[in-house]
């Protein structure tokens, strides 16, 4: 039988946003808590954890309460890292594996550490023949904003879109996050999809709101 991995101590980020294994997340850091855990994380190469906000700011006040948020997230692994101004980091990250938060701690500067399981990353599921044009939409898509993105002078705005691959559209998981990833719904609905564990009921539902927003037919 074997154990779920499990991690220690790791460095959490809450923010208001979902990261979906796989999907691209840019951050503007500055804040002291956040500051010297990044540069650290960097340095040794190490992941931290996203997870979504449920209550409280993603930046600390005097007066703010403290942060809540669920217990379902991500790792995050830094890709890139600029350091012009020395209280301000710009990241680039990208989403591995979705971990489960067993036991948290605050650190001080207000920094959360937690003890996380790994949960196993999604199987391959290849994209039934009914919800393939929710993939080829998704193509069509993604195709127009890296041409769009390609066009741009400034190319280090935002993180790089890629084209995608046919291996990628194949797969229900892929197809899925990266709808997730650009729809505008509800961070609560977000948060429910992440944590469905069958990539192929993530797409059916992911294809229903598009279907219902005129998008997919």
């Amino acid at each position: 039988m074997t154990h779920p991995l499990t991690l220690t101590s790791l460095p959490l980020f809450p923010l208001n946003t979902v990261l979906f294994p796989g999907g691209q997340l840019p951050l503007r850091v500055f804040e002291l808590r956040y500051l010297d855990m990044v540069r650290k994380c960097h340095q040794a190469g190490s992941p931290f954890g996203v997870v979504a906000l449920t209550g409280g700011d993603e930046v600390r006040r005097p007066d703010s309460p403290s942060e809540t948020f669920h217990t379902i997230g991500t790792l995050a692994q830094i890709t890139q890292l600029d350091s012009h101004q020395p209280d301000l980091l710009q990241v680039q990250c990208q989403g591995h594996a979705r971990i489960h938060v067993d036991r948290k701690q605050m650190l001080h500067l207000g920094l959360w550490v937690a003890d996380v399981t790994l949960i196993p990353v999604d199987q391959h599921v290849a994209v039934p023949d009914d919800l393939r044009p929710t993939s080829l939409a998704l193509a069509q898509v993604l195709r127009n904003l890296h041409q769009r993105q390609q066009a741009q002078e400034d190319r280090m705005h935002g993180p790089a879109i890629e084209l995608p691959q046919p291996l990628q559209l194949s797969d229900c998981g892929w197809v899925a996050n990266r709808w997730c990833e650009l729809l505008p719904i509800p961070l609560t609905l977000k948060q429910q999809l992440l944590e469905l564990d069958s990539p192929l009921l993530r797409l059916e539902l992911v294809s229903d709101v598009l279907e219902r927003a005129g998008i997919v037919f």
